[in-house]
């Protein structure tokens, strides 16, 4: 998400929060999807596991699918697995996702636990 304002994270429910201004697309470019955030996404997170998720969909053909949760095998597959509301199903590789090493060394602001 680009442009976020707010994150945060309630431990005793495993509920994380982030807001930004404004929605925000982007491609993943070596699976080749078109992905939206909300400006609100929210989540239950657990090991291995984001579920009830909230604000993110994914384009499939002309159009939008909420995706509803995201996993990873254990032990490690080297798989990512993501469900949609629709009860779809899909598994990426990993590697498809992880964020390029010039933008992990930008700032990080403070996160907020309740």
């Amino acid at each position: 998400m680009k442009d976020m304002e707010e994150c945060g994270y309630v431990k005793d429910i495993d509920f994380v929060w982030l807001k930004s201004k404004k929605k925000t697309e982007h491609t993943f470019e070596e699976i080749g999807k078109l992905v939206q955030y909300g400006c609100e996404v929210t989540a239950n997170v657990e090991q291995n596991k984001i579920k009830k998720l909230k604000g993110v969909k994914a384009k499939e053909l002309l159009m939008w699918d909420t995706i509803s949760q995201i996993s990873v095998y254990d032990p490690p597959t080297g798989k990512i697995y993501f469900k949609s509301s629709l009860g779809v199903g899909k598994t990426f590789p990993v590697s498809a996702f992880e964020i390029p090493k010039v933008e992990q060394k930008k700032k990080v602001g403070e996160v907020k636990e309740v």
